[in-house]
């Protein structure tokens, strides 16, 4: 049996560990509470110290500090680009600059690392202003507003280092799109390049994209207004040029190519590239893809993709519930209500699994609150509207303290909204 090492501790590596292990035997490095009560083997040992027929990077920090090289290097197989490639996520700024450079149609932007020339630079947008750290900020760093004011305050605090430390001393500022956005996840093994089928994420914490940004309040697959035309114009226009570019920089990519990308009045445009499994779009795509997981991933790491299996037809709606206080300050150690001894439903429901994002367990042994996410709560059927009624009848099993969630995760698209 194929041997899985997963590396990361969240709901993302939970769903791909899950996916995994329908086929192979998985270890998850370092896994989390509810993981393991899944049944999937969680261990402390560094990745660089296991053997497995296949490693699964799942966050970005140790992409960007170059463990995949580390991993290829000691001759194992690998998911997920190395240093030079998860740049593209590591810094806005280069991110942009390889985007003008491949020809990849995106907003008009400027990089800055002094607070002057940014607002001299802001003066000259029209709303909605956006304002982005150049570093890693999971997935918190950009303000998208309408309010001058606000703008010019978040550039002096982005600029200043009290908002996101060293990681926002450079700032990009571009210009806001029209149109839909679309979380297209892109695997690439070197040369060629699949889709996955299109998702939507939602950013803010608030009903109707009110709020502050978080790392991600829910998602649903597949996008019904993502048609198979626009996901071909999107690997034309994007993807492929950005390959091309990678290929000219010498850069072998192996890995999921995250395209956020804008589908707006002049066309599909890039926002930004993520180096690895979008969170939450992984938990609501891997119950999509049945058992194919760990031949299609295989293939990447190989370099031998070919096209990506069909999936089960059906839709899938994710939920996050967040702690008390997310995204400024969450809360820990709330108990969890309505999870058994093995993380999932106390009483189940058809289709439904429970990713744990953010969670523990306490002296007696109950599930409580460790994180900003704490879990993500996956529903599948044969409509996109039944999933989401699944999944918020399971959200409403689930109770702690201070419990925060969005009520309206793919409820205009399951109404046949576009």
């Amino acid at each position: 049996m194929t041997r899985c090492v997963v590396v990361g501790s969240g709901a993302r590596e939970h769903a791909l560990a899950w996916g995994l292990a329908k086929t192979a035997e998985v270890v998850v490095t370092p896994g989390n509470a509810g993981i393991a009560a899944h049944g999937i083997t969680c261990v402390e040992t560094p990745a660089a110290e296991l053997d497995a027929d296949l490693f699964v990077i799942g966050p970005e920090l140790p992409l960007t500090q170059g463990l995949a090289d580390q991993l290829r290097a000691q001759g194992k197989s690998v998911l997920g680009p190395g240093r030079d490639g998860a740049r593209l996520e590591a810094s806005k700024a280069f991110m942009k600059q390889f985007l003008h450079d491949a020809g990849v149609p995106t907003a008009r932007f400027g990089v800055f690392d002094r607070p002057e020339e940014a607002l001299d630079f802001l003066v000259t947008m029209a709303p909605p202003y956006v304002i982005k750290t150049d570093g890693l900020a999971a997935g918190k760093g950009v303000l998208v507003t309408d309010d001058f004011e606000e703008a010019c305050a978040d550039v002096l605090d982005k600029l200043s280092g009290n908002a996101f430390g060293h990681a926002g001393t450079t700032i990009v500022i571009e210009e806001g799109l029209d149109g839909e956005e679309c979380s297209l996840l892109v695997l690439c093994d070197g040369v060629r390049a699949v889709a996955l089928v299109p998702a939507q994420d939602f950013k803010r914490v608030g009903d109707g994209d009110t709020g502050a940004n978080t790392g991600g309040m829910g998602a649903f697959a597949p996008m019904a207004s993502m048609s198979d035309t626009d996901v071909d114009e999107v690997m034309t226009r994007i993807v492929a040029p950005t390959l091309r570019e990678l290929r000219r920089r010498g850069i072998d990519f192996r890995g999921v190519l995250y395209a956020g990308v804008m589908m707006s009045s002049r066309g599909p445009q890039l926002l930004e590239y993520n180096v690895r499994f979008g969170d939450p779009e992984t938990e609501a795509l891997v119950p999509l893809y049945g058992d194919s997981l760990v031949a299609l991933l295989s293939a990447v790491a190989a370099g031998t993709l070919d096209a990506v299996p069909a999936t089960t037809g059906q839709s899938a709606v994710t939920v996050v519930l967040s702690a008390s206080g997310y995204p400024e300050s969450a809360r820990h150690g709330d108990v969890i209500s309505g999870l058994g001894d093995d993380g999932q439903l106390a009483s189940p429901l058809e289709g439904v699994v429970v990713f744990h994002a953010g969670t523990s367990r306490d002296a007696q042994g109950r599930f409580v609150t460790h994180g900003g996410r704490v879990l993500a709560v996956s529903a599948v059927a044969d409509t996109l509207a039944e999933a989401r009624e699944r999944a918020y009848a399971a959200c409403a099993a689930i109770t702690f303290d201070g419990r925060v969630m969005r009520h309206d995760i793919a409820r205009a698209a399951s109404q046949g909204a576009t």
